[in-house]
């Protein structure tokens, strides 16, 4: 039986003209290089007997190099599930915490809130973007929390208070814990508010 040895000087020479040939082809004005055209190289050497062995040898390769791309493509979709499952969690997280998250600027204008927040305040996110976290708060909370912001900016890792939140529509109060920190973002704060028994809120918040 006749036994055929891989030459890496003849594959390398196989693979240059492969190469070349493919090129030629962009150099004629091809706007895309398909896998017919890779196959009709093949073809052309495998035709040979002189080049035969090399061609099925590189045939091979690009098969592995095919499963390689497709056991890839198989894997990136995987993670990419994984990491949309893992996304989708946090922001259900985020958005149902039993806590009213803010991202406020350095004016404690509200940016970014969770759902926990807007009900808090009592409207809509789209409302309360670009307005004041201050107007929520009785003039005493709004002081407390100019404050901490100040020293946040001073740089205080965080900031720990206790401030009342008031309804704009009938003037009824609710008592929070508020805690502070730098936007691990950048550009501003990150504001929790809780509520707490330790004082008696007045009638009318929700």
């Amino acid at each position: 039986m006749t036994k055929f040895f891989h030459n890496p000087t003849r594959g390398d020479t196989l693979r240059s003209r492969a190469v070349a040939h493919l090129k030629g082809r962009n150099a004629e004005g091809q706007a895309r290089l398909d896998a017919s055209a890779a196959l009709a190289v093949l073809y052309d050497l495998a035709a040979s007997p002189s080049t035969a062995p090399d061609a099925l040898v590189l045939l091979h390769e690009l098969q592995v190099h095919q499963v390689e791309l497709d056991l890839q493509d198989e894997e990136l979709r995987r993670s990419c599930a994984e990491l949309e499952s893992s996304l989708h969690r946090q922001v259900q997280l985020y958005e149902h915490a039993p806590v009213g998250y803010f991202i406020v600027d350095f004016d404690a204008v509200l940016r970014e809130l969770n759902q926990t927040g807007a009900a808090l305040l009592g409207f809509e996110r789209d409302f309360l973007r670009g307005r004041s976290l201050e107007s929520f708060l009785t003039a005493e909370g709004a002081s407390i929390l100019r404050a901490m912001l100040a020293r946040l900016a001073k740089g205080t890792p965080a900031e720990f208070a206790d401030v009342t939140l008031k309804s704009p529509r009938d003037g009824g109060t609710a008592c929070m814990h508020a805690s502070a920190c730098l936007d691990p973002a950048g550009g501003g704060y990150l504001i929790g508010l809780i509520g707490f028994t330790g004082k008696k809120a007045t009638p009318g918040f929700p």
